[in-house]
């Protein structure tokens, strides 16, 4: 063989077997998302998961197969995460504390990637941040100040004057319990001292939003907060039409409850869930959870709804305007 036919017939077999491999390794992901157990498409933010994936190389139905439960704790949890534990992926991706706890009790070797989760220290996730240890890491939204304070004292300069403030809370969200027994009587009671009352109003489901609202109104709130949660991520219009019937000044954790409501403050969600393909794509080239440390939001927003506040006859204060990543007209 002539030494021109065989340097092409050698990069010919290299590239036949790279993409043989290629074409082999298809990767299996699971993902489990929370939400109000209709079954749903992925929300804005878990596409921009999809893309960074996609971006990374990843490419559903070439070398990547994405398994998706949509599910509402606790009917229909415990089968959707029997179903993709049974599946053996080589990843599991839990947006938010209640289905990064359920994946992690399911499981003690498939890698778990976990996005949203206030504090996963505290709720038995992971070891410590730097070092999580077993078989999950991810990003976490926590920050070393007081964040309920912070959204709190933006709320008020929404709504000055503002002394009887309710919380939107869901019981079923691991986390949010947390808050109500541990951190919310401390807030309550410095509160209190400034004249500030908070107002716990609950729901578990989309129905029980409805309720949650008219019980702020039956206790003539001021203005209310969305903790924040999946089951009011996925039900953002529905809350943003009872605040607006309500005519209940209202504070948002995520972006998309800007179109329409008030005023949203909190972390990024769009670029956790950048980050957290970032870390899948790094699991599945074989660096393990426990290598990964988890780390915090680096991303803020703060939005203000002009259109909204002038319905509610609010005058927003320039300070704040100054302050505003985004100021929708």
């Amino acid at each position: 063989m002539k030494r021109r036919e065989f340097i092409a017939a050698t990069a010919a077999l290299l590239v036949s077997r790279r993409r043989s491999r290629a074409q082999g390794a298809r990767r299996q992901l699971g993902f489990l998302a929370i939400g109000d157990g209709s079954g749903r498409a992925l929300n804005q933010a878990e596409r921009v998961f999809v893309d960074t994936l996609r971006s990374l190389g990843w490419v559903e139905g070439k070398n990547l197969v994405i398994e998706y439960r949509f599910s509402q704790p606790p009917d229909r949890l415990p089968a959707s995460v029997a179903d993709l534990v049974a599946l053996n992926p080589d990843v599991l991706v839990a947006p938010g504390p209640q289905a990064a706890m359920a994946l992690k009790s399911a499981t003690a070797t498939i890698p778990i990637v976990f996005v949203g989760v206030a504090d996963p220290v505290q709720l038995g996730l992971v070891q410590g941040l730097s070092r999580p240890g077993g078989n999950i890491t991810g990003l976490s939204t926590m920050v070393p100040d007081d964040f309920l304070a912070k959204r709190l004292e933006i709320l008020r300069e929404l709504v000055p004057g503002a002394s009887k403030i309710a919380l939107l809370v869901n019981p079923d969200n691991p986390m949010q319990r947390h808050y109500l027994a541990e951190e919310i009587p401390g807030l309550t009671r410095r509160l209190g001292i400034l004249g500030i009352v908070l107002l716990i109003v609950e729901a578990t489901t989309a129905e029980e939003l409805d309720a949650a609202f008219a019980s702020a109104a039956v206790q003539h709130v001021d203005a209310i907060i969305d903790f924040g949660d999946p089951l009011t991520y996925v039900q953002a219009p529905r809350i943003i039409a009872l605040a607006a019937k309500y005519h209940l000044p209202a504070m948002y954790l995520f972006r998309h409850y800007a179109n329409g409501g008030l005023s949203v403050y909190g972390a990024d969600a769009g670029d956790l869930m950048r980050r957290a393909g970032g870390y899948v794509d790094k699991i599945l080239k074989g660096t393990k959870p426990s290598e990964l440390p988890v780390e915090r939001p680096t991303k803020f927003e703060l939005v203000i709804n002009m259109k909204t506040a002038k319905a509610l006859g609010l005058t927003v204060p320039t300070s704040l305007l100054i302050r505003a990543d985004e100021v929708i007209e």
